[in-house]
């Protein structure tokens, strides 16, 4: 395998203290069409979401993470994990997604905020990091992701975004850009300055996010091979690769289009 790999050193050499502000903004909630409550469901003996939570925590050069879920009633759960794990917990519109997230860029005063999603727990800190280092050395560029191009699993997904750039795509009214969040910066025309970070050789067709119940399986069976350590990327490929039947598990398993929200 070869890619990117920026020296740790040289990410930690960022004074965050003296730079502008970059908040990790972790989106979950509950309600899911196709798997209610995926992002508390145990993996490997802790919730979903403390996945997440750790590889975001992990990373380098983000002064901030904080949980951003709806104000319904059933997300009153993902504000209980928030006090058990001692992150904070900003609640708004459960459908209007990129109004949560504008909600938290402001609450943390954010310049750039990375957006993780909840089901995706297999994130490693490394690649944050390496997406915000990109930010941060051109600070002009309003979008920077690992999916523009994408190289690295579905559920591997980082995307940073200037908060600047989220209030200009506020003016976007089309509902899958208010769920999607960011989709209105790098959408075909849209007129934004965007970077990607991209691995040779692509393993784009493996899949380890959660939304479905053979996505489940995946992941108890995958982590049953890597352990619980925050996993690098690396090591999620090599089990994948060492073990098709594992893969095989949710390889029939489609993403929804981008318009379904």
């Amino acid at each position: 395998m070869s890619g990117l790999d920026l020296n740790t050193q040289q990410i930690k050499r960022i004074n965050i203290a003296e730079a502008p502000r970059v908040v990790a903004v972790i989106q979950a909630r509950v309600g899911s069409t196709r798997l209610r409550a995926k992002v508390l469901r145990d993996l490997g003996g802790m919730p979903v979401l403390a996945w997440v939570l750790r590889a975001a925590r992990a990373a380098q050069g983000i002064n901030e993470v904080v949980i951003a879920t709806s104000d319904l009633p059933d997300d009153d759960a993902i504000e209980e994990f928030g006090r058990q794990y001692g992150v904070r917990v900003i609640r708004g519109s459960e459908d209007d997604v990129l109004s949560r997230f504008l909600l938290a860029a402001r609450l943390t005063n954010a310049d750039a905020v990375v957006r993780l999603t909840a089901d995706c727990p297999l994130l490693d800190p490394a690649v944050i990091s390496q997406v915000v280092y990109i930010w941060r050395q051109d600070q002009a560029v309003d979008y920077v992701s690992t999916t523009q191009h994408r190289s690295l699993p579905r559920g591997l997904d980082v995307e940073l975004a200037r908060a600047s750039a989220l209030l200009k795509a506020d003016e976007r009214t089309e509902p899958h850009h208010r769920a999607h969040v960011t989709s209105a910066l790098y959408e075909e025309g849209a007129g934004f300055v965007t970077g990607s970070l991209t691995f040779q050789p692509s393993y784009n067709h493996f899949r380890v996010t959660l939304d479905t119940d053979e996505d489940a399986q995946l992941l108890d069976a995958l982590v049953a091979k890597i352990g619980t350590d925050i996993p690098s990327w690396r090591g999620i490929l090599s089990v994948l690769e060492e073990n098709p039947e594992i893969v095989a598990l949710n390889a029939h398993i489609e993403q929804k289009p981008l318009t379904a929200g």
